[in-house]
């Protein structure tokens, strides 16, 4: 069983697909175990980001993420993390397939509708940046 990190961003959320993708999660039988909205200051996106810094992106991104609401959650499943990307698509959207969250829900490379970790390591730091210990049960 592994647990992954999910996010709707704001252009989904904002279009009011936040229920759209969550029952998509649910229909490919990975499991919601943790799930909140919230909007993010410009600071707490820097500091989820902050592995993409010094990237040219950086500052579009941290504009974007910050400007409406997200709905974070934690999906668990066996191979929860390929399943959630393969579920998610490229991160290009116009590159996704249309069976895709991107391609469904997305528009360009950056508003691309989802996030998701992309290993165990980012994973577990993910998570636990969006959820306290006893939100995990």
């Amino acid at each position: 069983m592994q647990r992954t990190l999910a996010l709707v961003k704001p252009d989904a959320y904002a279009a009011g697909h936040q229920g759209a993708i969550a029952a998509k999660i649910q229909e490919s039988g990975l499991r919601i175990v943790a799930i909140k909205s919230l909007h993010l200051t410009r600071a707490q996106v820097e500091g989820f980001y902050h592995v993409h810094a010094a990237r040219p992106f950086f500052g579009d991104l941290c504009t974007f993420m910050s400007e409406g609401k997200i709905l974070a959650m934690v999906l668990e499943g066996d191979d929860a993390i390929s399943r959630w990307r393969a579920l998610m698509g490229p991160t290009d959207a116009t590159k996704a397939p249309k069976d895709t969250m991107r391609g469904m829900f997305g528009t360009n490379v950056e508003r691309n509708a989802t996030h998701g970790s992309d290993a165990p390591d980012t994973a577990a730091f993910e998570v636990g940046f969006f959820f306290a210990g006893n939100e995990l049960v």
